[in-house]
């Protein structure tokens, strides 16, 4: 019988989440060896991760940094929320953003193939899905650039990691532009826009609302003379709903997220915004 006590399968579980039995099964094959038997577990655990690859990871974490005026976001999912809010996990999460930062990728694959340890940071991303027991892959970064970038992580439920992120960047980095990106970034978290300003909505999509506009005003028997600017008032209605700077700010529907930066004398930039999963 291979020699190892209760405490070394407690420290070899530790070690790597792997189950009691899986343990000491591979304790006794490495004939009580911890660091034979913890080999033996993450190739097996690799050879388990591939009939994982058909399951759905749609849970995880959003993570964020800004180092330098530049902001980065990351999303790595799990197949369960038990898995995402363990610590190890969110550990990986922490392991996968510190990559993301200093190695200047700005692409899922280009961060996968960046160095971690000697090795590609996928091949670690693979072994500790392994160990984790689920099918965890690293679903999207986002890079941002600016005067000022502000990060804003969301928590939806308090027992797990933040599920939504968002980054905005700004021209300047006075205190009012640093406090209305930070208020910014919070109405995007809520309201979810899709496009910086009403200019960056495709020409194909402001069309078919155009289109769709009209053939609701003839619907509803609008008169001919106020067609024109009853669709122009739907398509108005439309940004507001898409475009961020468009948007009426939530602390203040009064005005606008566009009004707000202008008031701060900065302008925005560019933003991100990751939900888990979505």
């Amino acid at each position: 019988m291979a020699n190892y006590t209760v405490k070394d399968i407690q420290a070899l579980r530790e070690r790597t989440g792997a189950g009691m039995m899986d343990v000491k099964k591979a304790l006794d094959e490495a004939e009580g060896d911890a660091d034979k038997a913890l080999e033996i577990i993450r190739v097996k655990g690799l050879q388990g991760a591939s009939k994982r690859e058909g399951r759905a990871a749609a849970e995880g974490l959003i993570a964020a940094t800004v180092k330098d005026g530049v902001g980065v976001m990351i999303e790595i999912n799990s197949e369960t929320d038990f898995v995402a809010k363990s610590d190890k996990f969110i550990e990986l999460g922490n392991t996968v953003l510190e990559v993301a930062a200093t190695s200047g990728a700005d692409n899922v694959e280009a961060l996968l193939a960046a160095d971690y340890n000697g090795n590609p940071l996928g091949d670690f991303v693979k072994e500790e899905g392994a160990l984790l027991g689920e099918k965890v892959e690293v679903r999207r970064i986002a890079r941002l650039e600016g005067a000022y970038v502000d990060p804003y992580l969301h928590k939806t439920s308090a027992d797990l990691p933040a599920q939504v992120g968002v980054l905005v960047a700004v021209d300047a980095d006075s205190d009012a532009a640093q406090t209305a990106a930070h208020d910014v970034a919070v109405h995007i978290a809520a309201m979810s826009p899709t496009y910086l300003n009403r200019d960056e909505v495709p020409e194909d999509i402001v069309a078919n609302e155009r289109r769709i506009a009209e053939e609701t005003a003839r619907a509803e028997g609008k008169p001919e003379r106020a067609m024109q600017n009853i669709i122009e008032g739907r398509l108005t209605g439309y940004f507001k709903e898409v475009a961020l700077l468009d948007q009426p700010f939530a602390k203040d529907t009064k005005t606008t997220v566009g009004k707000v930066l202008e008031e701060a004398d900065t302008k925005a930039l560019a933003f991100a915004r990751f939900r888990v999963g979505a």
